[in-house]
């Protein structure tokens, strides 16, 4: 009987780390793209039912619960939450890696798998209502960042400064019940409050400060080329191929630039369906007397979103000047996008060209 009960105990602990990859998992089978109806009811299912699920693990861990029929399944609560925050932290993962671009980017997307990593540890050893509140409002704040632009159909900052506001509201909710509940006093339940809020303030610094990426927009392809046209719906596009050894590229990272040639870039951004914006295109060139990037243009142009490959569009410099160039793809609000860098070399014959078709 005992051993009974030791293997008993052995498959639970088990429980987390099957319930975490199962998490995971599950996601990446089903996850398509951010604006999907689909997707974002299962992401407000799993956000609403992690609320419910937290609060019943703390009413556990300080000994509130009195239902007899949730007692019962006191030991899962656990379990539950790893399954939830692993299936949100998964999915915050595919979608903010699509619009990851810049270094300060980078960062926030490793935090994130970071938390997805941790996730595993957590079981019963951080089930503190301030942990688990920290946890909440950082999965609230990166839901209602990309939910509500696809909702409205809109991008602005006052669609940020809303998105912001909404991701306090179930946070505060869990709050107040935990003061009802005992769990807190009033001046705890206080500070628990400001701490969610410096939290969602915090965010938004690192978002007005481009750490955090450009949700629900995404750059899937951007390259500069010789020549671009377009026939009916397709885009003809004329490219130096990268050389063998650069398997990873399509095109060179060289552009081999004859007099009276002109520069093409031709860029497809993503955006959710029916969502209308503006995107630039950002010309600059390495200064190597100043040691800086200098702005040479700035070109924009519209985006109407829905397209599975992104909206296609493309700009064009004439008469550049040879050394490092890059152009920065960013939003109508400055927003970075990504960069396409390339080095522009003086040559007297073309080289051979290959054309490629977008559709």
């Amino acid at each position: 009987m005992r051993a009974q009960r030791v293997q008993t105990s052995r498959y639970r602990r088990l429980l987390p780390v099957v319930f975490f990859f199962g998490g995971v998992t599950w996601d990446a089978l089903t996850l398509r793209r951010i604006d999907a109806l689909a997707d974002n009811l299962i992401l407000l299912s799993y956000f609403l039912v992690l609320g419910v699920a937290l609060f019943l693990a703390v009413l556990t861990t300080y000994g509130r619960l009195r239902a007899a029929w949730l007692l019962r399944y006191r030991d899962y609560f656990p379990a539950v939450l790893q399954f939830l925050f692993g299936a949100l932290f998964s999915a915050y993962v595919v979608f903010y890696f699509q619009s990851t671009a810049a270094p300060t980017h980078w960062l926030f997307f490793a935090g994130l798998v970071g938390l997805l990593v941790a996730n595993e540890f957590m079981h019963r050893r951080l089930l503190g209502v301030y942990v688990l509140l920290g946890l909440y409002t950082l999965c609230s704040f990166t839901f209602f960042v990309f939910f509500v632009p696809v909702v409205l159909r809109r991008i602005s900052d006052l669609v940020f400064g809303l998105s912001s506001a909404l991701s306090l509201l179930p946070v505060m909710l869990l709050v107040v019940l935990f003061y009802r509940q005992g769990i807190v006093p009033k001046g705890q339940s206080i500070k628990l409050a400001l701490a969610a809020a410096a939290i969602v303030l915090g965010l938004g610094v690192l978002y007005v400060l481009n750490w955090i990426p450009p949700v629900p927009l995404a750059l899937r392809e951007g390259g500069v080329y010789h020549h671009v046209r377009r026939e009916n719906a397709v885009y003809v596009l004329h490219y130096e191929p990268a050389p063998w050894y650069r398997f990873w590229q399509r095109v060179s990272p060289r552009f081999h630039y004859v007099e009276g040639d002109t520069v093409f870039c031709f860029a497809s951004v993503f955006a959710p369906t029916q969502l209308r914006t503006g995107v630039r295109h950002v010309w600059q060139r390495y200064d190597e007397a100043r040691q800086r990037w200098v702005t040479q243009d700035e070109i924009a142009y519209a985006v109407v979103g829905g397209r599975d490959g992104g909206y296609r569009g493309y700009t064009f410099k004439r008469q550049v000047q040879p050394g490092r160039w890059r152009i920065e793809v960013r939003t109508e609000h400055g927003r970075l996008l990504g960069r396409i860098a390339f080095e522009l070399v003086p040559a007297t014959v073309r080289p051979p060209l290959r054309v490629r078709q977008v559709a």
